[in-house]
Parts: C-alpha cells; structure tokens; sequence
C-alpha cells in the first residue's frame, strides 16, 4: 500500500533551518503530485507548498515564499521542504500528501484533493 513517511523535524531557533523530508513507497513516485501541509495546535490544517507530478507548476503559501523550498528527488522517491529563515509562527506538524490520482494537475493548495498522507513531524522554532 502507500506510504509517506516524514522526518527531519526538531527544534531550532528563531532565523534557522530545517530539511524536511517525506519518502513514498507502495507507488511511482514520479507520476504522483505531492504536497506539505502544517497543524498548529488549535488552528485547522493549513497549505504550505505543493508540486505538481512534473514539477512545472510549484506553489507556495503567502506565509512561507521566499523562505521555503520545495523539492523532489525521484531515484530516492523523497520528497524535502527547505525551510529557511525559521519564524515561531512556522511552529507546527508538518504532513506530507499526495493525491490518488496519477497526472493530477488540479488545484493543490487544498486538503480534500489528498487521499494519502503521512504521520507528521513536529517543528518548533523558539524565539
């Protein structure tokens, strides 16, 4: 079956970096689409960056351009989330997802359109 998995969560402070990272099984990892999104607690589930299968179209967030990058290596079926510049804001558990779908080229920046996701790694930025 599909699996996503995360890692590469952790604390850093303010102004820092993390790598996040998210390996797919179960699929072909380069027909599928994929996405981040993050959870603060107390607040719904939100869009942070997404890629479409073929990587021509690359969304971000408002809150997050210019810091985060999205990225896809396909002989390592991974997909990362570089997160520069770290805000406390950014405080969250980040999910990896993809659609069921092969070729998806529909809208990625909302959570109904993702039918795998995976278990979440907790980032923490101290001020």
């Amino acid at each position: 079956q599909v699996q996503l998995v995360e890692s590469g969560g952790g604390l850093v402070q303010a102004g820092g970096s993390l790598r996040l990272s998210c390996l797919v099984s179960g699929r072909t990892f380069s027909a599928y689409s994929m996405g981040w999104f993050r959870q603060a607690p107390g607040r719904e589930r939100e869009f942070v960056a997404s890629t479409t299968w073929s990587g021509s179209r690359i969304d971000y967030a408002d809150s997050v351009k210019g810091r985060f990058t999205i990225a896809s290596d396909t002989l390592e079926e991974t997909m990362y989330l570089q997160m520069n510049s770290l805000k406390p804001e950014d405080t969250a558990v980040y999910y990896c997802a993809s659609p069921e779908e092969a070729f998806y080229t529909g809208p990625l920046n909302v959570s109904n359109v993702y039918r795998h996701w995976g278990q979440g790694t907790q980032v923490t930025v101290s001020s």
